[in-house]
């Protein structure tokens, strides 16, 4: 069971970037999925939440507007459009599966069953 995190890179202030979280050994279809990213001496931050199903998604003020969390089935992944990036994007971003409700999704990096490492997404000014 494993979810990667892949996309990041260096961008400029103002420019997009699409990240891309891949499952395998199992279905997304039965969990929602969480973006969540860390900047260095930073806690770490939910930013976009879509359920499993109709695929209900929810954001944080800060990405609201300029990120879109969105699912592939068929191919079992999820995806953060990112754009008109800001240099405090800045950070490692990651994602989690979590087959049970979460009230409060965007604060709930704990209680995700599966975890992914992180890609590192730098925004230039």
């Amino acid at each position: 069971v494993q979810l990667q995190a892949s996309g990041g890179g260096l961008v400029q202030a103002g420019g997009s970037l699409r990240l891309s979280c891949a499952a395998s050994g199992f279905s997304l279809d039965n969990y929602g999925i969480g973006w969540f990213r860390q900047a260095p001496g930073k806690e770490r931050e939910g930013v976009a939440y879509i359920t499993n199903g109709i695929g209900t998604t929810s954001y944080a003020d800060s990405v609201k507007g300029r990120f879109t969390i969105s699912t592939d089935k068929t191919k079992n992944t999820v995806y953060l459009q990112m754009i008109n990036v800001k240099p405090e994007d800045t950070a490692v971003y990651s994602c989690a599966a979590t087959a049970v409700f979460l009230a409060d999704p965007l604060s709930g990096w704990a209680y995700y069953k599966y975890r992914g490492q992180g890609t590192l997404v730098t925004v230039s000014s």
